[in-house]
């Protein structure tokens, strides 16, 4: 079986609108976090800037959540502006769910395929294997991976999940011979 590694080579910009310039895209610049402290609560936000004005936004991810709630490593994290912490936030469903944004993977992300096909007798079994929550259309990451064109992967291929629905976990898939 040959492995493929889809791997994210940038955080994904986000589809929000702006408040400013209504722009729809947005960017965690440099992954900051800002920590608010009252009392013994903690409001954490994501901050995002605008790529078309350089408006900066918060996103919420903690609300006046008590600090004893939190784990050590997570709130120095937050302080540090932990870049594993910024990715991990932003990744989230529920943050862009509660904070009304969808994520754009557009050039964020690249195919990592074995350099050469191995010399055994077809059909060749593929295991596809995602490192981040990439949501992509089998059919196309496919047609990437073996230089065809789409149709070509529809007659050649053998799949354990839709092609035409967009995936963001792994799957296999069987490529046939060639005529």
């Amino acid at each position: 079986m040959l492995p493929w590694v889809v791997r994210r080579t940038r955080l994904p910009l986000l589809s929000m609108r702006c408040v400013d310039c209504r722009s729809e895209s947005a960017t965690t610049g440099a992954g900051r976090f800002r920590v608010n402290a009252n009392g013994k609560l903690l409001d954490v936000w994501l901050l995002v800037r605008c790529v078309s004005c350089d408006r900066t936004s918060k996103l919420t991810v903690h609300e006046r959540t008590p600090v004893t709630s939190f784990d050590p490593a997570e709130l120095h994290g937050y302080g540090v502006n932990d870049p594993d912490l910024v990715a991990a936030r932003l990744l989230d469903p529920l943050l862009a769910r509660r904070n009304h944004f969808t994520l754009d993977w557009t050039g964020a992300w690249r195919l990592d395929t074995p350099s050469a096909w191995p010399d055994q007798a077809w059909p060749v079994q593929v295991q596809v294997v995602f490192e981040d929550p990439v949501p992509v259309r089998p059919e196309r990451l496919i047609a990437q991976g073996l230089g065809v064109s789409r149709s070509e992967v529809l007659r050649r291929t053998k799949c354990d999940i839709p092609l035409h629905r967009r995936t963001s976990t792994g799957f296999t898939f069987t490529v046939l011979a060639g005529d």
